[in-house]
């Protein structure tokens, strides 16, 4: 996601995402067999994006052992959020202490049996300043696929969250294509996730993958509409005054349902898997709306057989207490209802 308190400046955008599917895998150049299918990714939940574990503990409500309670409740895969670009020297060398960390991160909740996303999530830099991000961006997936090559096969790597801003859609699928040389260059069987551009448009068709790449996943994220799912947000001048609003109406879930066809459409003619890899509703909705929008979105995804991660795990958005240590049991019953 991109940071929380500048999401409201992007109003209702989609972004392209990932999918439960298996995926067909490219042959490699050097004449390797077809790699193996990739994980079926399911249920998720995003992780660790404003958590003060990789500066050593400060303001880190999350606890390793949650992972337990993520893999009880029922998901398969968790979304780490994680914003390298801060951990960088003026040379752009990643911070070896928190690279440490983030493999313990990894291992851990590879522990748990869940499948870990990287995700890079520097949004916010990423819209403002494009050489920036540019040179950021490179250097850290430099770096990350060679620490990685060879090591946890079930990783996924997200090359950027929430890409838009000053970016074209030109701009980014040059970034996105460089970025994937660099990791495949030493990542050749690594699943990756790349995303259409991020404005209300939602520009799926101008999105351009290596033909001959099939180990890759689209993703998109959804909270339209914003007026909705970010009503009550106290970070935001606009949203800070809005609500009660209400969510469900037929208008409601048919729009909703053509902007998953669109996606859907074009994933089929692609042939590209497509991840839901986040939606959510603030707080401060009413309660039964809140509910009714997550369960119609997830079951929505899950018909369209695509995985999906909730935003997010805690903080705001929350579906868990953290204080309390419990399920937010309205919210778990929503994302995960009894028997299915």
């Amino acid at each position: 996601m991109n940071a929380i308190r500048v999401r409201w400046t992007i109003a209702f955008r989609l972004v392209l995402a990932l999918s439960v599917l298996p995926i067909c895998f490219r042959t490699e150049a050097a004449g390797q067999a077809n790699t193996p299918p990739a994980p079926k990714l399911g249920r998720g939940i995003n992780i660790l994006g404003y958590d003060g574990i990789w500066e050593g503990g400060r303001n880190a409500p999350f606890r390793l052992d949650n992972l337990t309670a993520i893999r009880r409740a029922g998901f398969s895969h968790v979304r780490i959020n994680f914003f390298g670009f801060k951990f960088m020297n003026p040379e752009k060398v990643m911070d070896e202490v928190v690279l440490r960390r983030l493999d313990g991160v990894i291992e851990e909740v590879l522990a748990r049996n869940l499948i870990p996303i990287l995700d890079e999530h520097d949004t916010h830099v990423c819209q403002r300043d494009i050489s920036e991000c540019t040179d950021k961006l490179k250097s850290f997936w430099t770096q990350i696929a060679a620490r990685y090559a060879g090591k946890y096969p079930a990783l996924v790597f997200e090359v950027l969250n929430e890409p838009g801003g000053q970016m074209s859609s030109t701009g980014w699928n040059g970034l996105l294509n460089e970025c994937l040389s660099i990791v495949r260059a030493t990542n050749p069987r690594r699943t990756v996730i790349a995303s259409v551009l991020n404005v209300d448009e939602m520009p799926v068709e101008d999105l351009v993958l290596p033909s001959d790449d099939r180990n890759l996943i689209v993703t998109f994220h959804y909270y339209a509409p914003i007026r909705f799912t970010h009503q009550g947000a106290p970070w935001s001048p606009t949203f800070s005054r809005i609500g009660p609003v209400d969510w469900g109406t037929p208008e409601d879930k048919q729009k909703a349902r053509a902007d998953f066809e669109k996606i859907r459409s074009w994933s089929q003619r692609e042939k590209r898997p497509i991840y839901l890899g986040e939606f959510g509703v603030y707080e401060a909705a009413p309660a039964e709306a809140r509910t009714r929008y997550l369960s119609f979105v997830a079951r929505s995804a899950e018909r369209l057989g695509w995985a999906w991660a909730y935003w997010q795990f805690d903080h705001d958005f929350a579906a868990f207490d953290s204080a309390r240590q419990a399920w937010k049991p309205d919210i778990l019953r929503a994302l995960l209802p009894a028997g299915r």
